[in-house]
C-alpha cells in the first residue's frame, strides 16, 4: 500500500520576523539596532586603542586626579570621571569603554528623534554607522579628552531639539535637553557659550514652550556658573592662574603691536618688557593663527599674574581705539572656526589633529624624572596596550589614510560640515514651510561663534562637534513630507 507523500512544514514569509527581532517591540528596533551596530565597530577602536588615545591634555587629567590639590583648569567634571576611572579594575580602559557605550546610545537616540521628522531609520541608522566607522569621529571617542562628553552632550541637544519640533518629545526627553545643556557648561569651561547660543535658538524657534525653555536653558548656564564660581573654591578647588585666563587677551596685545607698533606708548612697553622681551611680543604677534606662539619660556607668567591688571588696561585700550586689531586676532586665531581650509603650514595654522600613536613613556613632559606623576602608579594606567597587534595595525592605517592633505577640509574641518549643515536645515525648513525648524542649526552656530570668540589654536577637536551633528543634518533632505506628529507633547 503506498505511503501518502510527506508535506513540507510551510514556509515562512519572508517579511515574517523571527527568533528575537520578532518579540522586539517596533519601536525599539531601529535604536537596538543603531547601538548594536555602532558599539560593535567602536569597540573595535577601542581594542585597536586600548587603553585610549592621548595627548598632553590626557596626561594632564591624570595628574590633576592623583594631585592633593585640584584645578578648574580643564574640566572639573572629566577629571573627576577619571580620578573614579583610576578607582576602577579597568582604570582608563573603563572610562574610554563608556565613551563608547554613551557614544552609541546617543547616536541611536538621534536617530529615533529624526525619525519622528519623517527621516527613514535606514538612512539615519547608515551615517550613525559611518560616524563609527570615520577615524574623525570613531577614534576621537577613545581619546582621553573632556571633549568627547562635550561633544555627546551637544549632540544631544541636537537630538532633543529633533524630538520638541516633531512634536514628538516626552518628559524623559526634556531630561536629556536639561541634562546636555548643563554638560556643555560643565565639560568645558566655555561650552557655557553653546548652550547659550543653542537654548536662545530653541527659545526663539518653539513659540508655545518659550518660558520653559528660557528658565530651562537660564538654570543649565546659571547653574555652570555657580559651579565654577562658587562650588569648586568652596570645596578647595584651585581656579586657574589669571595669566591662563586672560591668555588670549595677551596675545590679542602682540599680534595688535606687531602689525601696528605705534598703538602702543613708551609706557606701554615698558610694562610689557616685564613680562617678555618686547622682541618677544612682536615675534608672538607676527603669528596671529597660534596664541602658544607667546608663551615660551621667556615669558614670565608670575610676572603677568602680579601685572595683569594693568595688561588688560592695555587691552581694553585697543578695544577701545582700534578694534579692527583686535578683531582681526580674534578671527585670524579662530581660524577653525569659520574656515573650512586650513591655514599656512609655516605659521602652523594647519588643522591640530590627535595622534593615534602610543603613549610616550614620559606623559608628554608630565611623567619626566623629577615631576610628580614620574613615581605615581597612575602612570602606567595611560601606557598602550592594545589588545590585538592586527587591529592596531589596521586602526593606524586607517586613521593615517584620513590625514590625506587633499581630504582635510572634509574630515576634519567643523566649518566645513557647519556649512552643509546650514543648508540642509535651510532647505527643509523651507520645503516643508516650517520655519521653526530653523532652531535645529542652533548647535552648529553656538560652536562657530564660541571658537571663534576665544581660541588658543587651531584643533580639530574644538569643531568636532558639527562633524556629528551636520550629516544627520543631511539626512532631512531625505524626510518624508507626511510627518507622524502627536497632536500634544507631554507638559515637562
Amino acid at each position: 500500500m503506498p505511503t501518502a507523500p510527506t508535506l513540507a512544514p510551510p514556509r515562512r514569509p519572508a517579511t515574517q520576523l523571527t527568533g528575537r527581532a520578532r518579540r522586539l517591540p517596533p519601536e525599539l528596533r531601529l535604536p537596538v539596532t543603531v547601538f548594536a551596530g555602532t558599539e560593535l565597530v567602536l569597540l573595535l577602536w577601542w581594542a585597536a586603542c586600548y587603553p585610549a588615545l592621548t595627548s598632553y591634555d590626557s596626561a594632564a587629567y591624570v595628574t590633576t586626579a592623583v594631585s592633593a590639590v585640584w584645578s578648574s583648569d580643564h574640566s572639573v567634571a572629566y577629571d573627576a570621571l577619571v580620578w573614579l576611572a583610576l578607582r576602577t579594575p579597568g582604570r582608563i580602559a573603563a572610562l574610554t569603554l563608556a565613551q563608547t557605550v554613551a557614544t552609541a546610545g546617543a547616536l541611536a537616540y538621534t536617530c529615533v528623534a529624526l525619525r519622528g521628522l519623517g527621516v527613514r531609520g535606514r538612512r539615519s541608522g547608515t551615517v550613525a554607522v559611518l560616524l563609527a566607522i570615520a577615524p574623525p569621529t570613531g577614534a576621537f571617542v577613545v581619546f582621553l579628552w573632556k571633549d568627547v562628553p562635550f561633544t555627546l552632550c551637544a549632540l544631544l541637544v541636537f537630538a532633543a531639539s529633533a524630538r520638541l519640533l516633531a512634536r514628538t518629545a516626552a518628559r524623559a526627553d526634556w531630561l536629556v535637553l536639561a541634562a546636555a545643556l548643563t554638560g556643555l557648561g560643565l565639560f568645558r569651561n566655555n561650552g557655557l557659550g553653546v548652550a547659550l547660543v543653542a537654548g536662545l535658538a530653541l527659545t526663539l524657534g518653539l513659540a508655545g514652550r518659550r518660558a520653559v525653555l528660557a528658565l530651562l536653558t537660564a538654570a543649565a548656564v546659571g547653574f555652570s556658573l555657580l559651579c565654577q564660581l562658587v562650588l569648586y573654591p568652596a570645596a578647595g578647588i584651585v581656579p586657574p592662574r589669571v595669566s591662563s585666563v586672560h591668555s588670549l587677551h595677551y596675545h590679542d596685545i602682540a599680534v595688535a603691536y606687531a602689525a601696528q607698533p605705534t598703538v602702543l606708548t613708551a609706557a606701554d612697553l615698558a610694562l610689557l618688557a616685564q613680562v617678555a622681551p618686547v622682541g618677544e611680543w612682536a615675534r608672538a604677534g607676527a603669528n596671529c593663527w597660534v596664541s602658544d606662539q607667546l608663551f615660551t619660556s621667556a615669558f614670565d607668567r608670575a610676572a603677568a599674574d602680579r601685572l595683569n591688571a594693568r595688561l588688560i588696561d592695555i587691552w581694553q585700550r585697543l578695544l577701545t581705539e582700534r578694534p579692527d586689531l583686535v578683531a582681526g586676532a580674534r578671527i585670524c586665531r579662530g581660524h577653525i572656526a569659520w574656515a573650512p581650509f586650513p591655514g599656512p603650514v609655516a605659521q602652523q595654522a594647519f588643522t591640530w589633529v590627535g595622534r593615534p600613536g602610543p603613549t610616550p613613556a614620559d606623559l608628554y613632559g608630565l611623567a619626566a624624572p623629577g615631576t610628580p606623576l614620574a613615581e605615581h602608579p597612575a602612570r602606567f594606567a595611560l601606557y598602550s596596550r592594545p589588545r590585538s597587534q592586527l587591529l592596531q595595525a589596521g586602526a593606524r592605517f586607517w586613521y593615517h589614510l584620513a590625514r590625506t592633505p587633499q581630504l582635510d577640509w572634509l574630515l576634519f574641518r567643523g566649518a566645513t560640515w557647519c556649512y552643509l549643515g546650514y543648508a540642509a536645515v535651510l532647505l527643509f525648513a523651507r520645503g516643508r514651510r516650517m520655519r521653526s525648524a530653523h532652531l535645529l542649526a542652533g548647535v552648529l552656530i553656538g560652536f562657530q561663534l564660541t571658537v571663534l570668540a576665544a581660541n588658543p589654536a587651531p584643533l580639530y577637536r574644538y569643531m568636532v562637534g558639527p562633524l556629528f551633528v551636520a550629516p544627520f543634518c543631511l539626512t532631512l533632505l531625505t524626510a518624508r513630507r507626511s510627518l507622524t506628529r502627536r497632536q500634544s507633547a507631554p507638559k515637562a
